[in-house]
């Protein structure tokens, strides 16, 4: 069994200047327009690093390529896969998303395939959940897998334009 099918929604990178970032994509690759969500808190009521909880912050900024999202994550506080990779790596390509029906089961997937499930949470009463997994012993960067709820797809629609 897969963990995951597709589709692939989203390229994520992390950065220590999400405002740089922008402007780069923006500026040579043409992404018209961000939508920047500042200090977003992933408390430990609803996240887990390794299993354990976990409280954090980052600023976050999507933008879209045709229909391809794109994310911006700058870590602001606590510790996270974000900040785990920024300290170990610089700034750079983070993980690709794909969207995934039931994250359990992808995770339970995960873990039968010997792929680590790093960090798991969700946000706004369950309207998001997620799970970033380890792709690195097989060369690939982070893999999140989300489960998308439908007031957080009118968002990502509006955002879209």
């Amino acid at each position: 069994m897969s963990i995951a099918s597709g589709p692939v929604v989203q390229i994520c990178w992390v950065t220590d200047d999400i405002g740089a970032t922008e402007r780069l994509l923006s500026d040579q690759f043409g992404v018209a327009a961000w939508t920047r969500i500042p200090d977003v808190r992933f408390g430990p009521d609803t996240t887990t690093l390794r299993g354990e909880p976990v409280d954090c912050t980052l600023h976050v900024s999507l933008g879209y390529a045709g229909d391809l999202q794109l994310e911006l994550i700058q870590p602001v506080s606590g510790p996270s896969v974000h900040r785990e990779f920024l300290d170990a790596h610089g700034a750079g390509l983070h993980h690709v998303c794909f969207e995934v029906d039931d994250v359990d089961a992808a995770c339970d997937a995960a873990a039968a395939a010997g792929v680590p499930v790093l960090m798991r949470g969700s946000m706004m009463d369950g309207e998001i959940e997620f799970a970033y997994v380890d792709g690195s012993a097989g060369g690939a960067p982070y893999v999140e897998l989300a489960r998308i709820g439908p007031q957080m797809r009118e968002f990502y629609e509006a955002i879209r334009g």
